[in-house]
């Protein structure tokens, strides 16, 4: 049996059911897959989470919710590159069946959905994910916690919170303005959020707004 974890897992749990509502509300025209998929999925990630809340932490459990979540944040980013295509493609062709208002609104579940997958994705990946921070691993980011001495609480640790902020900071200012990436496999991630972000504000809001305006 392995020490508890002192890491919340509500704040994760809140951010996934938040995106399956905003899929949920999408049209018809965009939805990319039934709501019992969706629900599925949503489900598969939580349930490892909340047998660690209520179960304690083991070693079993911790691997099953990485495979999970990893899984899960995987799916949550291809439907949202998927979604994001096929807003592009209705766009060029001129025949997209929404109005600017919906339009706009698709391109905020697109860029929900980058936001929360991909810092699912840091979440778990960083250090090995929370079981693995706590071990010490090498980190893939540096958090300026790090250096802040008596500033922060001895023993601190960056968690899901401080994750979703980072991929709030990449998918808005394109750049890292809180951590810093110390691996390949970091900038790969980042350089990818911040991709799927510009197209999104800069082809499908812009258009929506453009489509408002007239």
């Amino acid at each position: 049996m392995m020490s508890p974890s002192p890491e919340p897992r509500w704040p994760a749990i809140i951010a996934l059911v938040g995106v399956y509502l905003l899929i949920a509300d999408l049209p018809d025209h965009v939805r990319l897959m039934p709501h019992w998929v969706s629900a599925a999925a949503t489900a598969l990630a939580i349930l490892p989470m909340a047998l660690l809340v209520f179960g304690g932490p083991t070693a079993p459990r911790l691997r099953a919710e990485r495979g999970a979540v990893i899984a899960v944040a995987a799916l949550v980013l291809v439907y949202a590159v998927t979604m994001l295509a096929v807003l592009i493609a209705n766009i060029v062709a001129g025949s997209s069946p929404l109005s600017g208002l919906r339009l706009l609104s698709s391109s905020v579940v697109v860029w929900v959905c980058n936001i929360v997958g991909f810092g699912l994705l840091y979440w778990q990946v960083d250090g090995g994910g929370p079981a693995g921070r706590a071990r010490r691993h090498r980190p893939d980011w540096l958090f300026p916690q790090a250096g802040a001495g008596a500033a922060v609480e001895s023993g601190w640790r960056p968690v899901f919170v401080d994750y979703l902020y980072l991929a709030f900071s990449t998918a808005t200012a394109f750049s890292t303005t809180d951590a810093s990436p110390l691996t390949p496999r970091a900038k790969l991630l980042m350089m990818s959020e911040a991709a799927i972000s510009l197209v999104t504000m800069v082809v499908v809001a812009s258009r929506a707004i453009n489509v408002l305006a007239n």
